[in-house]
């Protein structure tokens, strides 16, 4: 796995750049990112389903988007994110989590309290070998970790052709190693599944959704401005999302393994 040493220092510049771009647009972020299909965090769990609540840490936990759906599951959410105002902004979201400062390599957890730790579009900017070996101190044995990545369903024409419009492939690039939760020695059962999922949108709140991606928040004001103008522009043109509101094609990719 690629450690945090092993990049360039612009690299690294730029990624901390981009990770930390997320508190000015909390309440946005909150508003317009889509949340997760219960299916998918139904089989991230899968291997330490008891029937009952389980005690879930959820990971970089941003405005809690993935807490809200493991709240009505039932279980018992530790909310850990290193941003001040995303974290306000989920405790104002969900009263009652736990919910508390901290990040992928210093989770503020006793050892082996966790019987499960899911992250939510954040494990790609985590340094993995330190994180990994973070969640697996704050796991019982048998304890499951599982990334789950929203992405747009490119299988659908539109949607492929909009991906162009608005950047997301180039934007992406630099998190594809990290995307596959790699093999580690702490883990077993390394697996993967993929669960439909959409979200109701316009044209307007569609923008409004990618103006909340980091790529987006690190760009100049005339080079932001021009994007979501040009994606605009591009849904005002097609037929499936020019009037009114419409369902986007999404994937949500799960990865998970389980603690020795």
């Amino acid at each position: 796995m690629t450690s945090a040493e092993d990049r360039p220092h612009h690299d690294i510049t730029h990624h901390a750049r981009r990770a930390n771009s997320f508190g000015v647009r909390a309440s946005d972020y909150a508003a317009h990112r889509p949340d997760y299909p219960v299916a998918a965090v139904r089989w991230a769990l899968e291997p330490v389903s008891t029937g009952g609540p389980l005690r879930v840490l959820d990971l970089a936990a941003g405005t809690g988007k993935l807490t809200g759906v493991l709240c009505a599951e039932g279980h018992e959410v530790t909310a850990v994110e290193p941003d001040e105002a995303m974290l306000s902004e989920l405790v104002r979201l969900h009263h009652g989590v736990r919910a508390l400062p901290g990040t992928a390599e210093r989770i503020p957890l006793p050892d082996g309290t966790m019987d499960a730790v899911v992250v939510g579009q954040a494990f790609h900017w985590f340094d993995p070998e330190p994180a990994l070996v973070e969640i697996a101190r704050v796991l019982r044995p048998g304890g499951v970790v599982a990334g789950l990545w929203n992405g747009d369903d490119l299988d659908v024409e539109w949607v492929a052709a909009f991906g162009e419009v608005n950047g997301s492939r180039v934007s992406s690039k630099d998190f594809v190693t990290e995307h596959h939760l790699a093999p580690h020695r702490l883990f077993t059962d390394d697996t993967e599944s993929t669960f439909p999922h959409s979200q109701r949108r316009t044209a307007e709140s569609l923008v409004a959704t990618v103006s909340t991606h980091s790529h987006v928040l690190v760009s100049s004001d005339e080079e932001r401005e021009e994007l979501l103008g040009k994606m605009l522009a591009f849904l005002k043109s097609r037929p499936e999302t020019a009037e009114g509101e419409f369902d986007l094609p999404m994937r949500t990719l799960v990865r998970r393994k389980v603690r020795i």
